[in-house]
């Protein structure tokens, strides 16, 4: 058993300097779930990429938590003074290396000449969505950097097409779709406004405490208890790396999950660990 688990486990205090939160989370748009009885004519959609949020202010990238991102300069000499809002990627399938490059306080030129900034929103502009969807892909091109690139937006006539696109992108390895708004203005917070499909649900948790493993993950974690926003606590026992299992995440982390649905007692079923998720 690692140090540091032995110590999350036996629920010793580790000795850190105190640091003063000054990092103010920013005001964005966050999905609802797609419903099937949703017109999907009304939505732009466009493919759900596995990345990392991250805000521009036309100074400064953040994480969605306000903690800045430390890309290096060139990255951020390239965009341009427009406030944008979209995920740093590097494709499909490299969650944890581009988890990895973005969250270094020195940045890796080598590793972040592979990540693309791809934007699908403009906070505070004006007009509706597919208006400013143009507006992106005319931002883009003005800006003539490779690591700046807009989400393509598409429609789709109905509920079927949609499941159609939806099965082509995850058979070849994407991880879901997003549904905006075509009419709808700038907003903030949880809206219909932009609505995410999976073939998986995902919610997130925060680490309150650890179960050790038994059997092969003898010495290491077996489970995490979580609670979710709502107050409701689980066991979170699949889904683990052996990194992670050596080294699982701290109490008052947070962690994504993906579960199938939620149970008679809103707790939910074949939940697994998916990622800790990114400030």
């Amino acid at each position: 058993m690692s140090g540091l688990l032995r110590a999350l486990m036996l629920g010793l205090a580790l000795v850190a300097p105190v640091a003063v939160a000054t990092d103010v989370a920013p005001d964005i748009l966050l999905a609802n779930v797609y419903r099937a009885q949703i017109d999907v004519t009304r939505y732009l959609v466009s493919e759900k990429l596995d990345g990392v949020r991250a805000v521009w202010d036309g100074k400064s990238l953040r994480f969605r938590s306000g903690k800045p991102i430390h890309a290096p300069a060139w990255f951020i000499a390239g965009l341009p003074l427009q406030a944008l809002d979209g995920e740093l990627w590097m494709g499909r399938g490299r969650f944890a290396q581009l988890s990895g490059a973005v969250r270094k306080e020195i940045p890796v030129d080598d590793e972040w000449s592979q990540v693309r900034y791809m934007i699908f929103e403009l906070p505070g502009a004006s007009g509706p969505f597919r208006e400013r969807a143009d507006q992106i892909s005319q931002l883009v091109r003005q800006a003539n950097v490779a690591w700046l690139q807009p989400v393509k937006q598409f429609s789709v006539a109905d509920d079927t097409s949609l499941r159609q696109r939806l099965a082509a992108v995850v058979a070849a390895g994407g991880e879901g779709l997003m549904l905006h708004r075509a009419d709808a203005v700038y907003e903030t917070g949880r809206s219909d406004t932009l609505l995410k499909l999976k073939p998986w649900l995902d919610a997130e948790a925060e680490v309150i405490g650890y179960r050790p493993g038994k059997g092969r993950h003898t010495g290491s974690l077996g489970a995490l208890l979580v609670r979710t926003p709502e107050g409701k606590t689980f066991l979170l026992g699949t889904g683990f790396t052996d990194e992670v299992r050596r080294n699982p995440p701290q109490k008052g982390t947070w962690v994504t999950y993906r579960y199938r649905e939620l149970t008679n007692t809103g707790l939910p079923r074949f939940a697994s660990f998916l990622r800790i998720r990114e400030d």
